[in-house]
């Protein structure tokens, strides 16, 4: 397999999930995987930054041609950034291997 893949993971508040995936795939990913998660928030960081550290999270992982990674976080972003109320944590990480996906 000649084309190379990256992971988004996406850790949004509780209830968001959508709003990612709806993004995600405006922007040209087929689908991604959810999981639940808590996070272990900060009251200082409340306190310093004025945001809200909500302890149920969210995690979804989509997996992407690296053609498409930019465009499709900048999409998610946009939907449910730190500076919405999703405040969602996005960043992708390079894959070396991929099976079990159709990729036509």
């Amino acid at each position: 397999m000649d084309e190379k893949f990256e992971v988004i993971v996406v850790i949004v508040n509780e209830g968001h999930s959508d709003k990612v995936m709806d993004a995600a795939r405006d922007a040209g990913a087929r689908g991604g995987t959810i999981t639940h998660a808590r996070g272990s928030g900060n009251k200082d960081i409340e306190k310093k930054y004025g945001i809200v550290i909500t302890p149920q999270k969210e995690m979804l992982y989509i997996l992407v041609s690296e053609t498409v990674r930019d465009k499709v976080m900048a999409s998610i972003n946009k939907a449910v950034g730190l500076d919405t109320m999703g405040q969602g944590i996005i960043f992708s990480l390079p894959v070396d291997n991929v099976s079990g996906i159709k990729l036509d």
